[in-house]
């Protein structure tokens, strides 16, 4: 009860001090604990005229393992500009074949964190943007995950050397191996 009582006054107070954000629409927060939920709410959100702007998994109050989105309405844009792919896998070969499959579509990288699912256990999220004004630009991704720091910096110095620039970085327990490194890496194509 008491932790329920805590919650309860945490979640009141954070309504009350984000309100002003909320009423004006400048911000949306999604959270759910299925990715597939989460494209649909990223897809209606970016119709509606809103862009990425932080992504992060773990346990929330309420709903428990989650991956929570804010989103921000873009001024400087129309409504669908930016088009969002949400990957989630426990296997780095399906990530890494999955995002080469987003970068020749245009897809951009976004964030990247750690979750656990209701359904695979603990996942890599991968949020990808496509601005849709501005064509021919796609990507190639590479995918590193290791547990010893020492093989992360050697792949990464590999990586850089062909060209690869890091955009992000996990640590924690994943189904790839356990407690691990997972960066992405990325370079026009």
């Amino acid at each position: 009860m008491r932790r329920y009582l805590g919650s309860l006054v945490f979640a009141l107070t954070l309504a009350i001090a984000t309100w002003p954000a909320f009423a004006n629409g400048d911000y949306l927060l999604l959270a759910t604990n299925r990715t597939s939920t989460m494209q649909k709410e990223l897809d209606a959100a970016a119709a509606a005229g809103h862009r990425f702007q932080a992504a992060m998994g773990g346990e929330t109050s309420y709903g428990g393992q989650e991956t929570v989105i804010v989103m921000r309405r873009d001024p400087e844009s129309r409504p669908g500009r930016f088009q969002y792919r949400l990957l989630a896998t426990s296997r780095t070969s399906t990530m890494q074949r999955e995002l080469q499959q987003a970068g020749r579509e245009g897809f951009e990288y976004r964030a990247q964190t750690v979750f656990e699912t209701s359904f695979r256990g603990n996942e890599v999220v991968v949020i990808l943007e496509r601005d849709t004004e501005q064509h021919g630009t796609a990507w190639e991704y590479e995918l590193l995950a290791t547990r010893k720091t020492s093989t992360m910096q050697k792949e990464l110095n590999e990586s850089a050397a062909r060209g690869f620039q890091l955009v992000g970085l996990t640590v924690g327990e994943t189904a790839f191996g356990g407690q691990e490194l997972v960066c992405i890496l990325q370079r026009p194509r």
